[in-house]
């Protein structure tokens, strides 16, 4: 398994059309094939600044959502609403505890 962290940076007053289409897509993504975990953060500081945390069975499976139609239309209304280029990273998880 491994993490996948995505920052996200809109524009002021296209926050809330992101949010829409987050909530409309949120658990087709979840419920891809090979995710098992998804969530949203809002920056406490800069309101427009998100980060999407998701965990993957794989990187084919993440290679294999980020091919898909729900990628491509759930990328194609978030794309033009960004004010800064998104940052990705993909994380190996070493230790978790609760």
């Amino acid at each position: 398994m491994f993490v996948r962290i995505v920052k996200l940076s809109f524009n002021e007053h296209q926050i809330e059309e992101f949010l829409a289409n987050f909530e409309l897509n949120k658990n087709r993504i979840r419920h891809f094939k090979g995710c098992q975990f998804l969530e949203l953060y809002r920056d406490k500081t800069n309101n427009n600044v998100f980060f999407t945390y998701s965990y993957w069975n794989s990187e084919a499976d993440l290679e294999a959502y980020r091919q898909s139609d729900l990628f491509k239309n759930v990328w194609s209304k978030t794309k033009p609403l960004f004010n800064a280029k998104p940052e990705a990273w993909s994380v190996e998880k070493l230790v978790s505890l609760e």
